[in-house]
């Protein structure tokens, strides 16, 4: 097998991706704010078409978009690929007449897209993490004045994302923040390592949340989180620390408690969200992994890979039951590191090739973000082609939208 990099990057995509992943605004609720600005596009420039879209390595995220279906799109036949590689305001009055995305899909098939008009969203430290962007079906001008007036929402944009950063909790479940519940989970574990005391970390899942919202609605959805976030405080200690990851991710840090005392815990939670379906009217559930200090690493960050791994054959068994890192199937050999980088899934015969984004990467495997893990054949090729890095894998756990695996041994 290649060897595989697990050495912290310093280029300038690795550093763009970890300032992506840190604005953490790919799967969470909706905001107004981001909505509000996709439509003021459509009615200042009297355009169809109005978008805020984020990129990870691989996709274009719809973050918000008006007059525009569907949620994300392959990142090399987009517009804003070219936008994001620029320091200013890209113009393409017609897009047919441009060689450059005369046959980009989004104009030679639906919805036939002529003009666009894109600005980068940069951060403070000169980090892209996505584009604000102006379409059209027909052909326009677009002058210096309208350029301002676009890069002026940007700047209002990036400030509100700037300071949404900064917000600790969640307010729709009440949980800390992802970046509150890191910064406050590595003091605890810091601490404890320091006084020889245990701390238990368990990450949790609520099972099929996607399918919620979008068979129930999102309001439903916000509904479900609000109520998880409740009785999740209602089952903890003061010392206890809850975070929203994103979506319908959470994770727990119980400071003094053992790996025995984690799955306790994890239990009433676990019973506590099921009993939820009586209140919802529908089946509710979430699958727990647990995972304790005294491993490979006492760092947090690892203390939660080795979760997720838990958590995710917890998934693969079943659903809405509570595996810890002793207990999982496949527990992870050696240490990972977190990344966001673009991947291929190609089939043994090479005949199929499917992006997927490669999360976390190590010596013995790793964790893949895909569209939906249906039809992902049990053993192929991963290949990340920025490192011309190639392996054989073997599948050992899906969720909605993530693959595990572990590379064959040659």
């Amino acid at each position: 097998m290649p060897a595989v990099d697990t050495t912290p990057g310093v280029g300038p995509e690795v550093a763009r991706l970890a300032k992506f992943e840190e604005f953490d605004i790919l799967d969470t609720p909706d905001q107004e704010s981001l909505d509000r600005v996709a439509r003021l596009i459509c009615q200042i420039f009297g355009v169809a078409t109005g978008i805020v879209s984020i990129a990870d390595a691989r996709r274009q995220w719809y973050r918000a978009a008006h007059g525009l279906a569907g949620s994300d799109v392959n990142l090399s036949e987009t517009f804003c690929r070219h936008t994001m590689k620029g320091e200013a305001a890209l113009v393409v009055p017609d897009a047919a007449a441009d060689p450059r995305f005369a046959g980009t899909p989004a104009v030679t098939g639906a919805p036939g897209m002529r003009f666009y008009a894109g600005v980068p969203l940069r951060t403070r430290d000169g980090h892209t993490v996505g584009t604000l962007c102006a379409m059209d079906t027909k052909p326009r001008a677009f002058g210096p004045k309208d350029v301002a007036i676009l890069e002026d929402l940007t700047r209002v944009l990036m400030r509100d994302l700037e300071l949404s950063k900064q917000v600790a909790v969640d307010e729709v479940t009440g949980a800390l923040s992802r970046a509150a519940f890191m910064a406050e989970g590595r003091r605890h574990t810091a601490l404890a390592a320091r006084a020889g005391e245990p701390v238990a970390l368990i990450a949790f899942d609520l099972d099929q949340y996607r399918a919620i919202n979008d068979t129930q609605g999102h309001p439903t959805g916000d509904r479900v989180l609000a109520a998880t976030g409740r009785v999740c405080r209602a089952h903890l200690r003061g010392s206890d620390v809850l975070g929203r990851l994103g979506g319908g991710t959470f994770a727990i840090v119980l400071p003094k408690t053992d790996l025995d005392g984690g799955v306790l815990v994890a239990g009433r939670l676990r019973d506590a969200i099921a009993a939820l379906s009586a209140e919802f009217g529908f089946p509710l559930s979430a699958s727990f992994g647990v995972a304790s200090r005294g491993g490979k690493s006492d760092q947090l960050d690892d203390m939660l890979e080795r979760a997720e791994q838990a958590k995710y054959a917890a998934e693969r068994d079943g659903r809405n039951r509570v595996v810890s890192e002793a207990r999982a199937v496949t527990p992870p050999t050696a240490a990972r590191r977190r990344v966001l980088k673009a991947g291929k899934i190609r089939s043994l015969n090479g005949w199929t090739s499917l992006d997927c984004t490669v999360r976390s990467l190590g010596e013995d495997g790793a964790t893949l973000s895909v569209a939906s893990p249906f039809g992902i054949p049990t053993d192929f090729i991963l290949a990340i082609p920025g490192d011309r890095f190639e392996a054989p894998c073997h599948v050992t756990g899906k969720s909605d939208h993530a693959v595990e695996v572990r590379f064959a041994k040659q």
